[in-house]
């Protein structure tokens, strides 16, 4: 099936615009290549290297996150990092910038308390080499930490109180090529450079002993190494302007490298619980150790059956290999993982002059078995999504911009045996420009 996408006027105006949008993004590129500031509250955070945020942009988060077998979306130019196989169908020169905010409850027994999260989420550009095969390259989020919680305990007869804490996050920087075999199949790599710290602090308090000294142990852990994603896609018109598009894409179990550091202090308890005294002495420091931490290979399946620029429908199934992470020789004794997500979208008429009629309409629905497991019970999650396209006043009749929003509503985690469940909210908002660069024009 081919997605036709209409012929641009070039101009001087056309240019520098988007030469000011290019350098305004390469700005917020560098800012978030900087930043790593956790967007979560999620105690399961505190497992393997945090939350696991996946290769998806607004459009594919709104369709349950499917990615595997998507290679159009109606018929604007799409980044799909989640299966690199896809870069071979970019028509059109892509920016997609996007922020990412969250509203998050964690209930546990009788008590539940509420938490904010907000910031820039990624950062992509997607570029056609013409028919052979298309470019990616940006910066996403990688993996969230960030969590706090208290356990209350004795020493003999005296109370104490353990405290966990923990932020920070990895960041995936990627250079992804896609290329187009023959007329239905199509193979892709990403490589990907992952960076970033995880802090965590371990504290042991005695609440109702104003002369004893609590015990706290600051750890933080630099990570960096590479990551290889590859990926490949069939697609087959099925006739009446119907097409089918089926995909698989993995993630080789390439390893990490780990540098951690951890101090040991001792502080004396204070007698206001929003205050904390100064370290009174250091008892041990650690610094430097270098390890390597084994990352799982992950295999997706996934497909996709469209109609045009009218609608789509699609689900992926996922498996990750868990249970072989290691950290140096420690096992922290992960879980394989697996799930599934099914969504689509419909767009009414990409004609019409009615706006809504232009507007996509995206739904989907997601389900995965996550790698914790506590006290034999596994910590699933589930979530509904929803979302949509709207497409902006080209500029200069030159470019086309649309700004995609997805909303989803998940649960994580259970009530049972005393477990945390973590109710949240997350929200995805991109900002997408389709523009044809490096492309020579013809003049009358």
């Amino acid at each position: 099936m081919q997605h036709r996408i209409p012929k641009l006027p070039y101009s001087i105006m056309h240019v520098t615009s988007s030469i000011f949008f290019a350098l305004v993004t390469l700005l917020l590129f560098t800012t978030l290549a900087q930043a790593q500031r956790s967007t979560t509250s999620s105690p399961y955070s505190r497992y393997g290297l945090g939350e696991i945020r996946g290769d998806l942009l607004p459009q594919s988060r709104a369709m349950g996150g499917i990615s595997t077998g998507i290679r159009y979306l109606s018929g604007y130019g799409n980044i799909n990092v989640g299966n690199p196989a896809s870069y071979s169908a970019l028509a059109l020169t892509t920016i997609d910038v996007g922020v990412f905010g969250n509203i998050t409850q964690l209930s546990k027994n009788q008590l539940s308390e509420n938490s904010y999260n907000f910031s820039l989420s990624h950062i992509n550009f997607g570029i056609p080499l013409g028919r052979p095969g298309g470019i990616s390259f940006g910066i996403m989020p990688f993996s969230d930490v960030g969590f706090s919680y208290a356990i209350p305990g004795k020493i003999d007869t005296t109370d104490i109180r353990t405290v966990y804490a923990g932020a920070g996050g990895t960041t995936k920087a990627y250079l992804g090529y896609g290329i187009q075999i023959n007329k239905n199949f199509s193979v892709g790599t990403n490589v990907s450079y992952i960076f970033g710290t995880l802090e965590s602090i371990n504290s042991v308090e005695f609440p109702g002993d104003v002369g004893a000294l609590n015990v706290r142990t600051d750890s933080s852990q630099y990570v960096n190494g590479f990551s290889f994603d590859y990926g490949a896609q069939y697609f087959q018109p099925l006739g009446n302007n119907v097409s089918l598009t089926i995909g698989y894409s993995g993630t080789a179990g390439t390893p990490l490298n780990t540098k951690a550091s951890r101090v040991i202090t001792r502080t004396p308890t204070s007698v206001e619980d929003d205050y904390e005294n100064l370290p009174v002495d250091t008892i041990g420091t650690y610094e430097g150790a270098k390890q390597r931490i084994t990352m799982p290979m992950k295999h997706s399946v996934g497909f996709s059956v469209a109609k045009g620029n009218n609608w789509m429908v699609g689900g992926d199934v996922n498996y990750a290999k868990w249970s072989s992470y290691r950290i140096g020789e420690h096992n922290p004794q992960l879980t394989d993982s697996y799930g599934f997500a099914v969504g689509g979208q419909i767009t009414p008429d990409v004609t019409s002059v009615n706006y809504l009629n232009v507007v996509d309409y995206r739904l989907g629905f997601k389900y995965n078995k996550s790698y914790i497991n506590i006290d034999n019970q596994d910590i699933n999650q589930m979530a509904l999504t929803v979302g949509f396209g709207f497409p902006l006043p080209s500029l200069f009749g030159t470019s086309f911009y649309k700004i995609n929003f997805s909303t989803e509503f998940g649960q994580m985690g259970t009530l049972s045996n005393s477990l945390v469940r973590e109710r949240y909210i997350n929200f995805n908002l991109g900002f997408t420009l389709n523009d044809r660069w490096f492309q020579r024009r013809r003049y009358d």
